[in-house]
C-alpha cells in the first residue's frame, strides 16, 4: 500500500500528528494528497544533490499541478482551482534552487515514515494481547478486506483511465480540427502576403505533450496485460475492459501522429517573387516538420518527395519528375527552434515528355498557369512497437517554364489562396469562384504590406474599387471574377497594372511609399478635386492609370483669370527611374516662367507640407557636373512631353533644369 494511503487509514491519534506535520506551507497537504503516487516514486535523495535532476523534477511537478488544475476546471470546482493555482505560484519560489524543494519533500517523507513506524509499533503491541484463535479470524478478515479494497482500487483506476482517454479525444479534436486547420489557413494567407503568425512551436509543444501521454497510457495498459497473464480472477475488470481501451488509445495516437506531419515552409525558389511559383530546371526549397518531437527519433525517419500522386484526368495536363536530393532525414539540426524538420533545399522539376501532355478524359481547357500541382512527402513513424505511415502535401504550386509566365502564375497563386480552403483542389480553376470586394481589397493591401511594410488605406482601396466597379455607394457586395482580375484586356489586365505598380514601388520608391509621401492610388478626377482647393504649388504623387508601372505628379497653378488650374506631367516609368531617383526629379523639376526664369512649381506636398521638409532626407547631398548634365538632358526631354492637361504650353512655360 502506498505510504500516503496508509497514513490516511491510521487511527485518529496518528492523523492528528499528520495534521500537525502539514500545518505549514512548505508542502501543502492538498498537493501531497493529489500528487501522492508521483511524489513517492521520485528519487528526492538524488535530486537534493543534483541540480539538473532537481530542476527536471521541479518542472514535472509544475506540469502535474497544471493537469490537476485542468481536472478541477472540468469538474467546475472553483475553490479547488483557486487553491491549486496558488500552490503552483508558491512553488515558483524554488525556481532558482530546486534542490531546496527536493530537501523539503525528503524531510516530509521522512517525518511521515516516523508516524507510520509509531503506528506500526503500537499495532504490534496490541496484537500481542489478542487470543491466538482470534488472530486467525482477524487475519482472514484483513485479507478479505484488502482484496476487496484492491478490486475497488483497480475499478477506480480503470474508470479514471477511460476519463483520461475521453479528455484526450476532445483535446485531439481541438488540435487537429481547429488549431491545425486554422494554422493551415493562416499559412495560405501568409503565402500571399498576409501578416499571419505561422510559427509552429506552440502546436509542436501541444502535439508532443498529448503524444507522450498516450504513449504512457499504452505502456500502462501493456503492464496491465502482463498482470492479467499472471493473475486473474472471475469478472476481472482489467481482462474485460483492457482490449477496448488499448484499441482506443492506439486509434487516438495514430490520428494525432498522422496529422502531425506538415509542410512548414511551402515550396519557393530562392530568387522567386514569392512561394508556390516554381520554374522547371530551377532549384527550389521546401521544409517539412513533425510536430511530435521525440529526440530519440532524430535522424531516424526518412522523408521522401514525389509529385502529383493523384493527377487529374485532364487532356494536356502536364506531369513532372522531381530531381535533386529527394530523401532526407527528419532532424533537429536544421531548425532554429530545434524542431524535427527535413529541409529540402536543392530540388528541381522537369516535365515528362509524354507527347503533348497528359491524355485525360475531361475536355477542360486550363492554361499553363491555371494548372495546379501538389508535391507530396512520405515518412514512416516507428517507435515503441508502433509503426505508422505519415503523409504531408504542399499547397498547390504553379509550374512555369519561362519567366514571362511569372506574373500570370502569381495571379493564380493569389486567387487560389485567397478563396480556396481545400488545398487538394487542383481543379479549382476549372470553375473558379468570384471574390467579394472585402476579400479582394485585403489581398491587394497584403501585397504592398509584404513588399514594402505599408499596406493600402481606405482611400486608396476606394480608388481601386471605383476603377473596377464604377462609382458605388458601397462596395461590400461587389464581386471580382477571375477573368476580370487576370484575363480581361490581355496583356494589360488589372493584375498586370497593379503588379506593375507594386514592382515599381518596391524597386524605386519603397522609402517614399513607406513614409506616406505617395498618395498613389487616386483617380484624375479625385486628384483635381483635391488640388483645386489648395494653394498654388501644392502637388501630389499618383500612379498612372494608363501606363503600367509608372508614376506621375500634378500641381495646382493659378491661371490668368485667377482660377486654379491643375497641371500633370507625363508618367515616369522604370526607364526614367533607374536613371534618376524620383526624389531628385521632384527636387529639381522646374518650368520656365516669364522672361525665361526657371522656377519650381512644386512647393507643398499635399495637403500642405513644404517640399524640402517632406523629401529632404532623401536628397543626394551633392550633385556633380555629370549629374547636372543628366538632369538637364532629362528635363529638356520632359519639356516636350508636358502636360496631360491637354493644354499646349507657351514656349516660355517649358520645363527646364536648374541645379539651384
Amino acid at each position: 500500500m502506498a505510504q500516503w494511503e496508509r497514513l490516511t487509514q491510521l487511527p485518529d491519534a496518528y492523523k492528528q500528528q499528520l495534521d500537525e506535520l502539514y500545518n505549514r506551507d512548505a508542502l501543502p497537504m492538498d498537493v501531497r494528497h493529489y500528487l501522492s503516487a508521483w511524489i513517492e516514486k521520485q528519487e528526492w535523495q538524488r535530486a537534493a544533490q543534483d541540480h539538473d535532476f532537481a530542476m527536471a523534477l521541479f518542472q514535472v511537478l509544475l506540469e502535474n499541478l497544471d493537469i490537476q488544475h485542468s481536472r478541477f476546471v472540468q469538474e467546475e470546482s472553483f475553490l479547488l482551482q483557486h487553491n491549486i493555482r496558488r500552490r503552483k505560484q508558491n512553488f515558483q519560489g524554488y525556481l532558482d534552487d530546486p534542490c531546496a524543494l527536493a530537501n523539503t519533500i525528503l524531510w516530509f517523507l521522512k517525518k511521515e515514515k516516523e508516524i507510520l513506524q509509531s503506528a506500526d509499533l503500537a499495532e504490534q503491541v496490541q496484537l500481542l494481547h489478542v487470543a491466538e484463535e482470534a488472530m486467525e479470524t482477524s487475519s482472514q478478515l484483513d485479507i478479505e478486506r484488502k482484496i476487496a479494497g484492491l478490486r475497488n482500487e483497480v475499478e477506480s483506476t480503470l474508470s479514471e483511465l477511460n476519463k483520461l482517454l475521453d479528455r484526450t479525444d476532445t483535446l485531439i479534436d481541438i488540435l487537429v480540427k481547429k488549431e491545425l486547420v486554422e494554422w493551415h489557413r493562416m499559412q495560405q494567407k501568409a503565402c500571399i502576403g498576409a501578416p499571419e503568425n505561422v510559427c509552429l512551436d506552440q502546436l509542436e509543444k501541444w502535439f508532443t505533450y498529448v503524444a507522450v501521454c498516450l504513449f504512457r497510457v499504452r505502456e500502462f495498459l501493456d503492464k496491465l496485460e502482463e498482470l492479467v497473464g499472471k493473475v486473474s480472477y472471475q469478472n476481472d475488470p482489467v481482462k474485460s475492459q483492457k482490449p477496448k481501451m488499448q484499441k482506443r488509445a492506439e486509434t487516438l495516437l495514430k490520428d494525432l501522429l498522422q496529422s502531425s506531419f506538415v509542410v512548414e515552409t511551402q515550396p519557393c525558389m530562392p530568387q522567386g517573387k514569392g512561394p508556390l511559383v516554381l520554374r522547371t530546371n530551377v532549384q527550389f526549397a521546401v521544409k517539412t516538420r513533425l510536430l511530435v518531437k521525440f529526440p530519440e527519433l532524430n535522424h531516424s525517419m526518412k522523408v521522401n518527395v514525389c509529385m502529383d500522386r493523384e493527377a487529374p484526368q485532364i487532356k494536356g495536363y502536364r506531369r513532372f519528375n522531381v530531381f535533386g536530393t529527394k530523401s532526407k532525414a527528419l532532424n533537429m539540426a536544421e531548425s532554429q527552434s530545434g524542431g524535427m524538420v527535413a529541409d529540402f533545399r536543392h530540388l528541381t522539376l522537369k516535365e515528362q515528355k509524354s507527347g503533348g501532355g497528359g491524355k485525360g478524359i475531361n475536355d477542360i481547357s486550363l492554361s499553363v498557369t491555371e494548372e495546379l500541382h501538389i508535391i507530396h512527402f512520405d515518412t514512416l513513424f516507428e517507435m515503441k512497437g508502433l509503426s505508422i505511415e505519415l503523409q504531408a502535401s504542399s499547397i498547390p504550386v504553379v509550374i512555369i517554364s519561362n519567366s514571362s509566365q511569372q506574373q500570370s502564375a502569381c495571379a493564380s497563386v493569389l486567387w487560389f489562396n485567397m478563396l480556396s480552403v481545400d488545398t487538394k483542389d487542383v481543379m479549382f480553376f476549372a470553375n473558379s469562384p468570384a471574390a467579394t470586394w472585402p476579400q479582394f481589397g485585403d489581398m491587394l493591401s497584403w501585397q504592398f504590406l509584404s513588399a514594402t511594410k505599408r499596406g493600402l488605406n481606405e482611400a486608396q482601396l476606394e480608388m481601386i474599387a471605383q476603377r473596377l466597379f464604377g462609382k458605388q455607394q458601397t462596395y461590400d457586395t461587389c464581386k471580382v471574377t477571375w477573368s476580370k482580375f487576370s484575363k480581361e484586356n490581355t496583356p494589360d489586365t488589372f493584375w498586370a497594372w497593379f503588379d506593375g505598380i507594386l514592382v515599381m514601388v518596391k524597386t524605386y520608391l519603397e522609402d517614399l511609399w513607406r513614409d506616406g509621401l505617395i498618395m498613389g492610388f487616386v483617380s484624375k478626377s479625385k486628384e483635381k478635386y483635391l488640388l483645386k482647393k489648395k494653394q498654388r504649388g501644392t502637388f501630389l504623387l499618383r500612379f498612372s492609370e494608363s501606363v503600367i508601372g509608372a508614376i506621375t505628379f500634378s500641381w495646382v497653378e493659378i491661371d490668368m483669370n485667377g482660377e486654379p488650374d491643375v497641371k500633370t506631367v507625363q508618367p515616369f516609368n522604370k526607364v526614367d527611374l533607374c536613371q534618376i531617383p524620383f526624389q531628385e526629379i521632384i527636387r529639381n523639376f522646374q518650368i520656365l516662367e516669364a522672361e525665361n526664369i526657371p522656377e519650381s512649381p512644386l512647393l507643398y506636398l499635399y495637403p500642405n507640407t513644404p517640399k524640402d521638409e517632406a523629401f529632404g532626407k532623401y536628397y543626394c547631398e551633392k550633385t556633380g557636373s555629370k549629374d547636372i548634365n543628366s538632369f538637364c538632358y532629362f528635363f529638356l526631354l520632359v519639356a516636350y512631353i508636358l502636360l496631360e492637361s491637354k493644354i499646349t504650353p507657351k514656349p516660355a512655360s517649358y520645363p527646364a533644369c536648374c541645379v539651384g
